[in-house]
């Protein structure tokens, strides 16, 4: 069996290898952390990866929400959000991206396998 492909995309590396770790001892394959919202969609394009964990604050031009608007509308990848903040302006901007799920951080391993088999309707 294949194993899944997730692109995290997380502009603070401990927290991006953190979660490397943890989608690696849930069984998925990491190919790569990126850390702005312009290399997600260069990798995403390049890698096409079955899912996106997204940060919602990144380094660069694009933020989070942004980047996975432009991968979802030209590759329809899903997408995770990971997010530290969770008001209300924040909210309504991710309905537009039609997320697949969120997350807070820190991530806790459970919840993200849920969320993931629920974004990449698993069973």
């Amino acid at each position: 069996m294949t194993k899944l492909k997730i692109l995290v995309v997380e502009d603070e590396i401990i927290i991006a290898k953190d979660l490397q770790y943890i989608l690696i001892d849930l069984g998925y394959n990491v190919p790569y952390i990126v850390s702005s919202g312009e290399e997600a969609i260069k990798i995403a394009k390049a890698i096409k990866p079955d899912l996106t964990i997204m940060d919602i604050k990144l380094s660069g031009e694009l933020d989070g929400i942004e980047a996975a608007m432009q991968i979802h509308k030209s590759l329809d990848i899903p997408t995770i959000f990971l997010t530290a903040y969770n008001d209300l302006e924040t909210s309504e901007r991710l309905k537009e991206a039609e997320p697949s799920g969120y997350i807070t951080k820190p991530v806790d391993g459970i919840e993200l396998s849920v969320i993931i088999k629920n974004a990449l309707s698993i069973n």
